[in-house]
């Protein structure tokens, strides 16, 4: 990328910022319109993430790559489209970016900014979701970057928005996120125990992505085609 690192991290953390008070304070609103409907707070959020996600990409795609996702710069590293020395300062800015995402949707609906999460997400299943979900999105980037570059922010949004529906753990599908969505006690927390499981499923799903995408599009053929300014989410 041409871009300043410095340069692409601030565009990481910002755009990290708003995906996640975009996902926290969807929820907070979707579950205030809508109290004892789950399904209906659930479109809500999902829809919501799932636009936010097509436009943070457009936006934020030619600066950083608008990766948002430690799992997903650690898939372009691996296929030589980052700079390994490049992942832990994408990762950090993404964590600072979530954080501040979390304490910014909790402001904007006048709730304590500080807060612990008090939803349990555990066990096989959850797990087992998460591996999926991180799997698909990973899948799904690599290969709209492999032959058509130009879709990736629109499948990455659509794919996200359905898998809210499929899978049980509504596809955190995102490390970093998960550790920081530990600190909402809204319906879209989880609490700090349970973040572990999470981010071992998500990294064993996106290792299995990125080995299935070197099966189906070849290194030669990523690296003749791909086009890292326009990638992922």
């Amino acid at each position: 990328m041409s871009e300043p690192l410095f340069k692409r991290l601030v565009a990481e953390a910002l755009g990290s910022a708003f995906l996640l008070a975009t996902i926290v304070g969807s929820c907070i609103m979707g579950t205030e319109l809508s109290p004892g409907s789950a399904a209906l707070a659930l479109f809500v959020t999902s829809t919501s993430t799932g636009a936010m996600l097509v436009v943070l990409i457009w936006l934020f795609g030619p600066v950083s790559g608008a990766h948002l996702n430690p799992a997903v710069s650690l898939a372009f590293a691996a296929n030589g489209q980052l700079k390994w020395r490049d992942v832990a300062p994408y990762c950090i800015a993404q964590l600072a970016g979530f954080l501040v995402g979390v304490w910014a949707a909790h402001a904007m609906f006048d709730l304590p900014v500080l807060q612990i999460a008090v939803t349990a997400r555990t066990g096989s299943g959850q797990w087992l979701a998460e591996g999926i979900a991180t799997f698909g999105l990973i899948l799904v980037i690599l290969g709209c970057v492999a032959r058509t570059p130009t879709v990736v922010p629109v499948a990455v949004g659509l794919y996200i928005g359905a898998a809210y529906w499929f899978t049980a753990s509504t596809a955190f599908a995102n490390p970093a996120m998960t550790v920081m969505r530990a600190f909402s006690a809204t319906p879209a927390g989880i609490l700090p125990q349970h973040v572990v499981g999470f981010v071992i499923a998500q990294l064993i799903g996106a290792a299995v992505a990125i080995a299935a995408a070197r099966y189906f599009w070849p290194r030669t053929t990523l690296s003749a085609e791909a086009r890292p300014q326009r990638s992922p989410a």
